[in-house]
């Protein structure tokens, strides 16, 4: 069976972004797994070649090339991208033409996918700010993937990825407040549906699925609030009912601890980012549920300070990469 075809957006080209999708483009163990194909600015990735001294041949690819792609051993393949004019490029800045550049490589990408030229897709990580200079509404990858390919921006939902764990998110970038009006019964049972489809995807038969509550203890019978008993608990019955294998809802501060789910869905972003970060620092992918495309970012930032300087690690592409490059059968 031939290798499956990883498209790697590049991201920011003024964090870290290029450098680290191109040491995971380098590493052995992605290459036994994949064929990486970057995605981005030629530029942008030879300067961050130069500053991290790595002197790979890159090829340039157009994606309807890339089944038939066979890389040389110390070769890249890049799916090339002109976004930057000679001195638009400022490492370590904020810029449109930058946000430019992350939309551009990750819609390329991501197209690409969607017409079967690849496999999957690994985003490097954006800078949301720079996005938002260049005049587009963005608020995570999830809704940019689900606006790419055609589906309600609702149906893209995170999945944070690290060792056996997996958490699934009910409400992500927007205000508490906000969230917690978003926080409904057909949702928390569509995101529970969400996530036992994407499990079922990535070979998991039968998922087990785990609920958080919103409150402290999950309001302790409504001590702390009732949406526990008006929402959440009643979206887990209807999901049940529908014969899917859920409980809940736990304390949020205790239920990752519980041992035989697939899956633990979180009502707030806080609930699951603050436990991947803390648990698996610069290791957490997050892959996009919902949607026809295989996706996965990571699950930190571009590290702006550190642009152009040979510090970053390159593990939560790799994680994200391998995440996907395993799904064999599903990528074929």
């Amino acid at each position: 069976m031939p290798l499956p075809r990883i498209a790697i957006s590049i991201g920011d080209p003024a964090g870290i972004g290029p450098e680290i999708a191109l040491k995971a483009a380098l590493s052995e163990e992605v290459r036994s797994l994949c064929i990486p194909v970057l995605v981005g600015d030629r530029g942008a990735l030879e300067l961050h070649a130069a500053a991290c001294k790595l002197t790979p041949e890159i090829i340039n690819v157009a994606p309807e090339r890339v089944r038939e792609l066979a890389l040389p051993a110390g070769a890249v393949a890049l799916i090339a991208r002109a976004q930057l004019q000679p001195g638009e490029l400022q490492l370590g800045k904020l810029s449109a033409v930058h946000g430019r550049a992350i939309l551009d490589s990750a819609t390329v990408a991501i197209n690409a996918a969607l017409a079967s030229q690849v496999d999957a897709v690994v985003a490097a990580p954006q800078t949301e700010k720079s996005v938002q200079m260049a005049g587009v509404h963005f608020d995570g990858y999830p809704t940019f993937v689900a606006s790419v390919v055609g589906v309600p921006r609702d149906n893209a939902l995170l999945m944070l990825c690290f060792d056996d764990k997996r958490i699934v998110h009910v409400t992500l970038h927007t205000s508490v407040r906000k969230a917690i009006e978003q926080i409904t019964i057909p949702r928390v049972e569509a995101v529970i549906l969400a996530a036992v489809v994407a499990l079922q995807r990535l070979g998991v038969a039968a998922p087990r699925i785990a609920v958080s509550g919103l409150n402290p203890h999950a309001s302790e019978d409504g001590l702390f609030g009732d949406e526990e008993a008006q929402i959440i608990a009643p979206a887990i019955a209807r999901a049940k009912a529908a014969g899917i294998d859920v409980e809940g809802p736990f304390g949020a501060d205790t239920f990752l601890a519980k041992s035989g789910f697939d899956a633990h869905v979180v009502m707030l972003h806080d609930q699951g980012h603050v436990a991947a970060k803390a648990l698996a620092p610069n290791r957490a992918a997050g892959m996009t549920i919902g949607t026809p495309v295989l996706f996965s970012s990571v699950a930190h930032g571009s590290a702006l300070d550190i642009a152009g300087q040979n510090k970053a690690k390159p593990d939560a592409v790799i994680e994200a990469i391998k995440r996907l490059a395993r799904i064999g059968t599903v990528l074929h």
